[in-house]
């Protein structure tokens, strides 16, 4: 069983948020269906949070069944790092004694957890809390049982930002679970997630956090590959050894003839010019694939590409 959490708060006493709910209904959506419309998570959508005792529940209960693959947990509200370095999350019946749930105790419950991989996605201030215990001194120290994975919104020392009805990070895990951080196989890891959204976020803008104990990811959504399993056995047609060139030349390119097409050549040209999309291949001694074969040069494989050769060469794929 795939089962997830996704809780958005907004109305917090005097401090009301504007996206989280909105944040938390795209999010729940789309973890619901992968993008061919089957089923991929359970999922329950939590809005309506009161206290810091019905969400603690529903979070221990997440986590506490057996037989799931993967127990995932996402929030989008307020959250607050005290002076010793604790994080917590908040909930609406904060009081300056008790703000919400300890980010320490949500990691325990996790931790416990008889699930394959237990997730936990925060956006909230000081979201990178989590994992890291108050008493060390270094954050770059974080301490998880095996399975667990954070993806956290920024950094213990940073705040959170909202934007467009959307909180920026999750507005980027939106993008992210959309399609822009699948890989060819179309689908979207949570260490996928965190590179897309590392890379979209400047140095002057709050830092996302990763942070792992695993042997195996997982996949939190799947959508259509760019390219088949069957057209990336391909590949070892194209090149018979890993360090072989693709000679081109100009009937490759439908456009560069005026004698009867090569529609052999063509067809395998619009693969080959797939392929470059991707990053599998390149051409060599031009910057596009259309003056390699203009000017009968080649094309080779990227380092990708020979991962993906290798990976097919091995009979893995």
């Amino acid at each position: 069983m795939r089962k997830a959490l996704v809780v958005g708060i907004d109305d917090y006493p005097g401090a009301r948020l504007k996206g989280c709910i909105n944040d938390a209904k795209t999010v729940a959506e789309l973890l619901d269906k992968n993008a061919d419309g089957s089923p991929n998570f359970e999922v329950k959508l939590f809005i309506t949070v009161k206290t810091k005792s019905e969400l603690k529940s529903v979070i221990r209960k997440t986590f506490n069944d057996r037989d799931d693959e993967i127990s995932l947990f996402y929030f989008s509200g307020h959250g607050n790092v005290t002076e010793s370095g604790d994080g917590y999350i908040v909930t609406p019946d904060f009081s300056r004694d008790d703000v919400g749930i300890s980010m320490d105790d949500i990691l325990k419950m996790a931790g416990l957890s008889k699930a394959r991989h237990k997730i936990v996605i925060l956006d909230c201030c000081h979201a990178g809390a989590m994992g890291t215990p108050a008493f060390m001194s270094n954050n770059n120290v974080a301490f998880l049982e095996q399975g667990v994975i954070i993806l956290a919104s920024s950094r213990s020392t940073e705040t959170s930002v909202e934007s467009n009805g959307h909180g920026v990070f999750t507005g980027l895990l939106i993008d992210a679970l959309k399609g822009g951080a699948a890989d060819i196989d179309g689908e979207i890891t949570p260490g996928n997630i965190y590179s897309y959204i590392d890379k979209a976020l400047g140095s002057w803008h709050q830092r996302p956090v990763f942070k792992a104990n695993i042997v195996r990811s997982a996949s939190l959504r799947k959508v259509n590959p760019t390219v088949s399993k069957a057209e990336l056995r391909q590949l070892l047609e194209y090149f018979p050894e890993v360090d072989k060139e693709f000679p081109l030349d100009p009937s490759y390119e439908y456009t560069t003839t005026t004698d009867a097409p090569n529609e052999k050549n063509i067809s395998t040209f619009k693969m080959l010019r797939k392929m470059q999309q991707i990053g599998l291949i390149e051409p060599v001694g031009e910057e596009y694939l259309y003056w390699a074969a203009v000017r009968n040069k080649s094309c080779r494989l990227t380092g990708l590409g020979t991962y993906y050769w290798t990976l097919i060469k091995n009979g893995r794929i």
